[in-house]
């Protein structure tokens, strides 16, 4: 196998990313002229790690500020000295989307982007299907890899079937907080949000996971320790149109498509993001999730091409969540949280407006995704190993002062556009499109709407039963571009010599036929695991 690292980084001005409403909004950023970033710490725990090849870094930041954070992020790679970092930036995003624009439905927006959380991640799936890596392993950059085995562990099962048949293609691993526990910390839950709160739910399914067999199928994922191998993620996007929680939709997306996700009771991550308070905007986010996630599934279960989800497949947690007592979880919460914390307006607001505004992005976009998920297949088997993509992925891109300049440029451009057009057409409501102007502060403003589609049709296959047991510089033209390539100029990079295919496999791991020398595919996804 050869897996790449994806470690999707938000950058801003501040410590703030976006506004709720919209999927264009983030838990967290790392402010540019931080001196301590988090990034520093993630790569500095890879260097350790056995097997690393490929770093994808994913760099999301407002216009006014992309260029310092590309730069920031450069200088940390080039620190730590990794083998082969590719950075991807705005620049990259737009050209790559201009090559597969033919092949994605009409007025579908930005499915694959740097622009909300399904949608980064989509990217990364896309460059590692370029760049030939048949295992993604994402981490988040407020985390860091605990042992030299990391990559090791990280793909321990892949290969395997479970004793239904299912094979195992995705995984997800656990991280340990601040107080080195698994468990999610239940000192000081206020009384206001016992409707709200997750963590007796997701303790008890955790507790009963770390207790089990190493390898079993699982409820919930963590995307800051996720392993997918291609046979999955070309098959299966994420979903670009949820507001949070991309990775826990993504097992409900292979569950409808009639995979799984697995969990690694030995695979984990130590996570230390900033404290973030529990803030009115960061619970709007949420409800906004959860009314998408439901209405996702009901629209999805009505699909008999999908297989069937109900609340009850995904007991203790998160099928509370996804049932018919949301909308009173949703109220109660709000009209509490409009007493006893000091935001009373904006709870009051939400729990008045929340069930219109939700619901109202739920139906805008919750076919979008299966319209989107219905070419994914072709888009990714396209991009594997392809040379054009591998060229834009390797070159300069925010790097370059003209492609810089050029962008800036074209910011600008859309900045005037979005306000001449919210001027004609008044301010969108939660299901507006993508907000494209940054403020004069660096931030991304208020959004202009929504975000973007639902998805699948739920359907849980029959539960599986637990198994025992230095950045690569790209061909100088590609440094060139000023803006971007007319019809016919895409540049085409030298063939690469083909990589090294491990020669050993870790214990209790089967091998995939994805090396030429193998038999497998050079030129397109791997082949199914065997047996």
């Amino acid at each position: 196998m050869n897996p790449a690292i994806v470690i999707p980084t938000y950058w801003s001005s501040s410590d703030h990313l976006g506004n709720p409403g919209g999927v264009q909004c983030y838990d967290h950023a790392t402010p540019v002229e931080s001196e301590h970033p988090q990034l520093d710490l993630c790569l500095a725990s890879l260097k350790q790690v056995l097997g690393l090849k490929t770093v994808i870094i994913l760099v999301t930041a407002p216009p006014a500020v992309e260029e310092r954070a590309v730069r920031r992020v450069k200088e940390l790679a080039d620190k730590h000295e990794l083998p082969d970092v590719v950075i991807v930036d705005s620049f990259k995003s737009m050209v790559i989307n201009q090559k597969i624009a033919g092949e994605l439905p009409p007025d579908i927006g930005e499915p694959i982007s740097l622009r909300g959380y399904g949608a980064i991640r989509n990217m990364g799936l896309l460059a590692c299907c370029a760049l030939g890596c048949d295992v993604a392993v994402f981490i988040d950059d407020d985390e860091t890899v605990l042992d030299e085995n990391f990559l090791v562990n990280a793909v321990y099962g892949f290969g395997q079937v479970s004793r239904q048949g299912l094979p195992i293609v995705a995984k997800s691993g656990y991280f340990l907080d601040r107080r080195n526990s698994a468990l999610a910390d239940r000192r000081n839950v206020k009384f206001y949000d016992k409707h709200w709160a997750k963590r007796a739910e997701f303790n008890q399914w955790m507790t009963q996971a770390l207790a089990g067999p190493r390898i079993s199928r699982s409820n919930v994922v963590c995307g800051g320790c996720f392993a997918v191998h291609a046979e999955a993620f070309t098959r299966v996007s994420f979903d670009s149109w949820i507001t949070r929680g991309e990775d826990l939709d993504y097992l409900i997306n292979m569950r409808l498509y009639g995979m799984d996700v697995w969990f690694d009771n030995r695979w984990r991550v130590r996570h230390t993001p900033p404290r973030i308070k529990d803030t009115a905007g960061r619970f709007l986010q949420d409800v906004y999730r959860w009314v998408y996630e439901r209405r996702k599934i009901e629209i999805c279960n009505s699909n008999i091409d999908l297989h069937k989800l109900t609340p009850e497949a995904l007991m203790p947690y998160p099928g509370p969540w996804i049932g018919p007592d949301l909308p009173q979880r949703v109220k109660k919460t709000a009209f509490w949280r409009s007493l006893m914390t000091p935001e009373h307006a904006a709870y009051r607001r939400i729990h008045k407006t929340w069930r219109k505004d939700a619901t109202a992005y739920a139906e805008q976009h919750c076919t979008k995704y299966l319209e989107f998920q219905s070419c994914w297949p072709v888009i990714a088997n396209g991009c594997w190993m392809d040379e054009e993509i591998q060229h834009v992925l390797r070159g300069a891109g925010m790097l370059s002062p003209a492609v810089a300049e050029r962008m800036a440029q074209r910011a600008g451009m859309m900045g005037e556009q979005a306000a001449a057009s919210a001027a004609s057409a008044g301010t969108g409501g939660a299901g507006a499109a993508f907000p494209v102007t940054p403020s004069a502060s660096g931030s991304w403003g208020a959004p202009a709407g929504a975000g973007q589609g639902a998805g699948p049709a739920g359907g849980a296959p029959a539960s599986g039963q637990p198994l025992d047991g230095a950045a690569s510089e790209g061909a100088e033209g590609a440094s060139a571009f000023a803006g971007q390539p007319a019809d016919g100029e895409w540049p085409v990079a030298a063939p690469q010599d083909e990589p090294a295919w491990p020669s050993e496999v870790p214990d209790g791991v089967a091998s995939w036929n994805a090396s030429p020398a193998a038999g497998g595919r050079a030129g397109g996804r791997p082949q199914a695991p065997e047996a």
